[in-house]
């Protein structure tokens, strides 16, 4: 069975001394957060930063996005793909700005009420903006928490996914779950040959630091 308190200690240390810089890191509020959580669905970090950037720097706030045309969201996501997402962000901006003051929700059920966001970037927005003890499982973390698990069943099914959900959300911890959160995605990321790794292995590189 996992300790939960040393695997957040664990990996809180090496995300301390080791997390990406990124641009919304260095200013994470909601709408921040949000926007790059979107930004980076199905996209590459590096292709993302400068579309963050210039998105920004045309939209700095809900509001601002909620007052602009479609036309000019969908040109300014340009490039980027998936052009839904950008359909879904300008439709949200506004029912946030009609509905609750162009605050955005705090909670995970609120969140998932708006356009494009689902039960991960919800967790995701939640903990990571609002300190909410919740979980956000994606590939990354599913790919952690099944090796730190042995997980022998597969992870395409329904059942399975709804066991690691109940596990995650078993493991955030009261203190930090948004780096909690974000730590277990990037060490995800960063590892992807994650499953071929003994547990000792992953110990080591979580105490880091």
């Amino acid at each position: 069975m996992l300790d939960k308190n040393q695997l957040a200690k664990q990996l809180l240390a090496w995300w301390d001394e080791e997390h990406l810089s990124l641009p919304w890191r260095d200013n994470p509020d909601p709408y921040t957060i949000w926007v790059s959580e979107i930004m980076c669905q199905q996209t590459q970090i590096t292709t993302v930063i400068p579309y963050f950037g210039r998105w920004m720097n045309r939209f700095p706030t809900v509001q601002t996005l909620a007052d602009a045309s479609l036309d000019d969201v969908l040109k300014l996501w340009e490039g980027l793909g998936y052009y839904s997402r950008a359909r879904n962000l300008h439709a949200a901006a506004k029912l946030v700005v009609q509905e609750n003051e162009g605050q955005l929700p705090h909670t995970v059920p609120e969140l998932m009420v708006l356009p494009g966001i689902g039960r991960y970037t919800a967790g995701a927005i939640a903990s990571i903006a609002f300190d909410q003890n919740v979980p956000a499982l994606d590939a990354n973390v599913i790919r952690v928490l099944s090796r730190l698990t042995d997980l022998a069943e597969d992870i395409t099914r329904g059942g399975t996914k709804t066991k690691l959900w109940k596990l995650a959300a078993t493991l955030v911890p009261d203190h930090r779950p948004g780096e909690y959160n974000q730590a277990l995605m990037e060490l995800g990321k960063a590892i992807k040959t994650i499953f071929f790794w003994p547990l000792s292995v992953l110990g080591s590189a979580t105490a880091r630091g």
